[in-house]
């Protein structure tokens, strides 16, 4: 077994004032520790010398404390390396200090949680997210200037001054904000300032600061029919009621629901490019949209999560450019145009929600990490950024082209393909009697992560189709998965 140098002395402590030796305490932590697996087998144990000047103690009672674990088989030194907990202990061994096991839980009385956590499913992920073919929301990561990157962050990490390691403000780094604001109102033609700019932490968290404002439970809210899983998740932990309004090719149906839910308190929707169906919202609905929200007195958040990437036309403007009365709560991030893992979004808030906003975000996360919010505000600055976006748009036009072609060709003409025009991720919707779900399962086994439209609906009836993410795989290794996929779907 690999011997594991973790670099930090285990938490021991000493009471001299009780009648229990020294060395007895000593060997009692170490022995707890490891039956308890605080302690790794192969991990080292401090020296005896480094543990007197710790402990403020004479190294007789380690020295004590260490040959007896030595005898019991707990420790093991290898000469010139130093001591280390027993590499031939199992990695589960007998729970000595009452932690709760899936073995001991049932013996316990009701374990409460909060009710609102009943309302969500388990933490597990579906079978078909994984990294590969038809992956939805995975961007061509390998294709990002990662050595720009690199130089930038190096930059910063050299010349950063003391005062950046405190704690920043919750609307985010200054500059960074500044840089977005500036792209917003020339690229999106949002209407803000930076200080109705709040950086956080992904569109996620954005969309949770939002209903964590906004909802109260029972609050009826509009959603999308089909939409975004996640997003639902987040309306159902306020404890609002969820009221699914219909989506076209046109976006919402709005007229669907004023009958009904007029008095919705918020309507989530994606209007540049609607997840799963592709969809973007005509200036009707637009309109309609704005104007039962001001009537209503309620709010819109629009989801802008992939509105830089379209191929037939330029980028459509956003909702929130057209809301004269400041009822739009507008969301972005950098996790598609960018990579996912730099979890940097923003939310551009109406000035009288501003402080309500930061409150929230304060008593989540306090605020984001300085440093890539450093590097970003300088990605941007010097043009990377806008060079990026411009070189991606150029691939995924090929890369969306590429599975266009491949699906009709293996498929038939007669295959319904929508929301190719924009994003990374199209919808190809299936005939009557087949089924999403068992498609997806088994796609997954062969490593195609095709997600199923059924999952993105509900309530029942659920289209079937399955949403094809185009992003992270390259152009010539489309059509070989095309084939294999009409493999599992058997038409």
């Amino acid at each position: 077994m690999k011997r594991i140098s973790s670099g930090f002395s285990p938490l021991i402590t000493v009471n001299r004032k009780t009648s229990i030796p020294l060395h007895k305490q000593i060997y009692d932590s170490y022995r707890e520790m490891i039956v308890t697996g605080k302690l790794r087998p192969g991990q080292q144990i401090p020296s005896t010398r480094a543990l007197t000047t710790e402990l403020k103690i004479s190294r007789i009672p380690l020295l004590t404390a260490y040959s007896q674990l030595l005898a019991e088989g707990y420790f093991e030194t290898h000469k010139g390396a130093g001591t280390f907990v027993c590499s031939s202990l199992p990695d589960q061994m007998p729970r000595l200090d009452g932690v709760v096991t899936s073995s001991t839980r049932s013996a316990f009385r009701a374990r409460p949680v909060a009710h609102r956590m009943r309302i969500l499913p388990p933490f597990e992920r579906p079978p078909w997210f994984g990294p590969g073919p038809f992956s939805v929301g995975e961007p061509a990561c390998d294709e990002f200037p990662f050595k720009i990157w690199s130089s930038l962050v190096a930059r910063h990490c050299r010349n950063n001054p003391p005062s950046t390691f405190y704690y920043g403000h919750p609307l985010g780094l200054e500059p960074l904000r500044d840089a977005i604001c500036e792209y917003l109102t020339t690229a999106r033609r949002v209407r803000c300032t930076p200080k109705q700019l709040i950086i956080t932490s992904g569109s996620q968290q954005a969309l949770e600061i939002s209903a964590r404002v906004l909802l109260d439970p029972g609050t009826p809210v509009w959603v999308e029919e089909p939409s975004y899983w996640l997003t639902q998740q987040v309306v159902r932990l306020a404890g609002a009621q969820l009221i699914p309004v219909p989506v076209d090719g046109e976006g919402i149906k709005v007229s669907a629901v004023l009958e009904r839910h007029r008095k919705a308190r918020v309507a989530y929707v994606a209007p540049s490019h609607q997840y799963p169906l592709g969809s973007t919202m005509s200036a009707s609905r637009r309109l309609q949209l704005l104007d039962w929200a001001q009537n209503s007195g309620s709010w819109i958040v629009e989801d802008d999560y992939d509105s830089e990437y379209r191929y037939e036309n330029m980028p459509v403007a956003s909702l929130q450019g057209l809301d004269s009365n400041a009822r739009v709560i507008y969301i972005g991030t950098f996790s598609k145009v960018l990579f996912p893992s730099l979890r940097i979004g923003y939310v551009v808030v109406p000035e009288d929600l501003i402080n309500h906003f930061v409150a929230a975000r304060r008593v989540m996360d306090i605020t984001a990490s300085y440093l890539p919010q450093a590097v970003l505000t300088d990605f941007i600055r010097e043009g990377h950024f806008a060079r990026h976006i411009r070189r991606m748009r150029q691939l995924y036009q090929e890369r969306r082209t590429a599975l266009v072609n491949a699906l009709r060709k293996e498929f038939g003409p007669t295959l319904e393909i929508l929301g190719a025009e924009a994003g990374m991720h199209l919808l190809m919707l299936l005939p009557k009697g087949c089924r999403d779900l068992d498609i997806a399962n088994r796609a997954a086994r062969q490593k195609l992560w095709v997600t199923p439209l059924s999952s993105c609906y509900l309530k029942d009836p659920r289209s079937q189709g399955l949403i094809l993410g185009f992003g992270g795989t390259r152009a010539v290794e489309i059509p070989r998965a095309v084939r294999q996929l009409a493999g599992v779907v058997g038409l």
